[in-house]
């Protein structure tokens, strides 16, 4: 997403304007013209798709499933650059017709709502990661998200901005019905529901039911290498990660911010 320093903040309403509705859902300006072109994006059985909603724990997520189903070193994440390995599907880069020539097995991520994915993904065998984050400690986030980027540069109050969430006004529109439309699908044999507190309660079982939903094999030694790669991942908040989405995904949040 190009952003300009010359930006300038935005009003509650000038934010909102930056968006367009698709079928009900209201999503980032980038994904205007393309929607048909995901829809009949073509979908390969060795696929794995790691969806959530933005500010749902994607940026480790993407790690761990990396490193499991590639059963590579941690040490390699720090030499790359993970989003390059896991692009978006709807991000204008490196963009949708790269994304196709991807040799497989292709690692993809979306923050699209289920019934926008690709059609033959509702389908095919291609193994689709879903995880939801509490909505409490997501939308603090996701407001910080806003503030940072130079593109929207949201400037309203977090009051207002929480009113925009709970009435689908923002990118990628509900939450709850993001969510439901996963949760909907949590039996199918091709998808795995996760939730991210689950991963901060107990990440070793986590880490191998992902092993098991990928079909590969995750050592002791590997094993603890991730979970310290983990660890570390949350208690360093000064760790450069190249990620698009910027803001707070630590397992805590910070629900303070919100009223019981």
């Amino acid at each position: 997403m190009a952003e300009s320093e010359a930006e300038t903040p935005s009003t509650p309403g000038e934010f909102e304007s930056k968006y367009f509705e698709f079928h009900g859902v209201r999503l980032p300006p980038f994904c205007r013209g393309k929607m048909e072109e995901i829809a009949n994006f073509p979908v390969r059985p060795s696929d794995v798709w790691i969806v959530t909603y933005p500010k749902s724990g994607t940026s480790l997520l993407q790690e761990v499933v990396y490193l499991v189903s590639q059963g590579a070193d941690p040490d390699e994440i720090g030499l790359m650059n993970i989003d390059e390995q896991l692009p978006v599907l709807e991000y204008p880069q490196p963009g949708l017709d790269i994304i196709k020539e991807l040799t497989s097995p292709r690692l993809i991520k979306s923050h699209l709502p289920y019934r926008f994915l690709p059609s033959d993904l509702h389908n095919g065998d291609s193994k689709v990661i879903y995880m939801a984050r509490n909505p409490k400690d997501l939308v603090v986030s996701y407001y910080q998200f806003h503030r940072s980027l130079r593109t929207m540069s949201y400037r309203g109050t977090f009051q207002e901005f929480c009113r925009r969430f709970m009435n689908d006004k923002l990118g990628y529109g509900s939450w709850f019905e993001h969510v439901q439309e996963f949760w909907e699908h949590r039996m199918d044999s091709n998808v795995l529901f996760l939730k991210y507190e689950d991963m901060h309660r107990d990440l070793v079982t986590m880490v191998e039911q992902l092993a098991r939903f990928l079909g590969v094999s995750c050592d002791k030694a590997q094993l603890e290498s991730l979970i310290e790669h983990c660890h570390h991942w949350w208690t360093s908040a000064a760790t450069p990660r190249p990620c698009p989405w910027v803001g707070d995904e630590s397992g805590s949040g910070r629900t303070s911010s919100l009223s019981p």
